[in-house]
């Protein structure tokens, strides 16, 4: 496996048998990169709308006692986000490399599309891409 290293960003890259793949050395040079792999509006909007109703499926069941509604959020969240992911950006989630990072992202999206903000996102995706495609 080859590193190289992009002294733009600092973004490390590993060579596989299967492409590339990048490593980050913090959640802030990770950041980019994550909305990046959402850079079109109906990923993020799938995301957000999984994550919500995952999440308000899980307050409800827990509300009412029912603790296996709590499955609700990473199987309506991630059951959404995954084939998003696939059919609309043709990418593989970051989740499968950065699991805690990608968590974090995914807050950070969803609170930025929350705030009115997506135009935001889609710029940090284009610069992103711009750089390292």
């Amino acid at each position: 496996m080859a590193n190289t290293t992009n002294t733009t960003t600092g973004t490390t890259t590993q060579t596989t048998a299967d492409g590339t793949r990048p490593t980050f050395d913090s959640y802030e040079e990770f950041w980019p990169y994550y909305v990046a792999m959402h850079s079109r509006a109906a990923t993020r909007w799938v995301h957000l709308t999984g994550t919500l109703t995952g999440l308000a499926l899980s307050a409800y069941g827990l509300a009412r006692g029912r603790k296996r509604y709590a499955l609700a959020l990473p199987l309506i969240g991630y059951g959404t986000a995954w084939p998003a992911h696939w059919f609309i950006e043709k990418n593989n989630p970051a989740t499968f490399g950065h699991p805690a990072w990608s968590l974090r992202g995914d807050r950070q999206v969803i609170a930025t599309m929350l705030a009115g903000r997506d135009r935001e996102l889609g710029e940090i995706a284009a610069k992103w891409l711009a750089e390292n495609r």
